[in-house]
């Protein structure tokens, strides 16, 4: 099964405002990177591919699956929202274990797997910690951990570094670009320095339009960075 995703044409609306509008997109394995200021329809698109919200038009398939097979679709999803929040009563150990039971995971398998992801992502520290006393970047390096729990093939995450120092956010992209070596790595984010930091194939999304898909560098063209290629064309695209 080819890791994959083809977007056609997809909408969304609710009622009568269009929060995404003919919506096409073919994602590869890698980082991809999903820029917009805030209210672009990054979230609404995100959810839509994880299976969170129905989309009202166009079709979208996740590895040769359509998006309407729920159930098959989350089974090679593993989705970290922009407000990540998970248990705080229980340890980081027993947290894990709960969501690897809901994930239908045997015993065995979750015995093998939690203690590998917590230390992949620098929390094997921390197993009998309450969930409620790490940090911002430690919940959010849970939430990577989480995500990847059942192994999925593509992981989406949106605005993963808001809030975070820059010295974390440096550690959680290095994090994410070791991820998407084997695998489809979403990085949705209205900071551009994440996107320019990590990857290669990015879209640009503006009142639920993409503006732009393609190589990183190819937007950049003769401009001096990302950060001026964005603002010249949020600005040509507001005339």
């Amino acid at each position: 099964m080819k890791p994959e995703i083809i977007i056609d044409h997809l909408s969304k609306t609710f009622g009568k405002r269009a929060a995404l509008r003919d919506v096409s997109l073919h994602i590869q394995p890698g980082m991809f990177g999903l820029l917009g200021r805030n209210g672009a329809g990054k979230t609404t698109l995100m959810r839509v591919l994880a299976t969170l919200l129905h989309k009202s038009g166009g079709s979208v398939t996740v590895c040769g699956i359509p998006i309407e097979q729920s159930k098959e679709v989350r089974k090679l999803i593993g989705y970290l929202p922009q407000d990540f929040s998970i248990y705080p009563g229980m340890t980081v150990y027993a947290a894990m274990d709960y969501l690897g039971i809901l994930s239908e995971l045997s015993k065995a398998a979750r015995k093998e797997r939690i203690p590998a992801l917590l230390k992949r992502v620098n929390l094997e520290d921390c197993l009998s910690l309450k969930v409620k006393a790490l940090s911002g970047g430690m919940k959010r390096r849970l939430g990577i951990a989480q995500a990847l729990l059942h192994d999925p093939q593509i992981l989406i995450v949106d605005e993963p570094t808001a809030g975070l120092d820059p010295e974390e956010r440096i550690r959680f992209r290095n994090l994410l670009c070791e991820i998407a070596e084997n695998r489809i790595v979403i990085l949705s984010t209205h900071i551009v320095e994440d996107i320019e930091k990590t990857c290669q194939n990015i879209a640009v999304l503006d009142k639920g339009q993409i503006i732009y898909q393609g190589a990183l560098q190819h937007f950049i063209g003769n401009e001096r960075g990302l950060e001026e290629a964005y603002m010249k064309q949020m600005g040509a695209h507001q005339r």
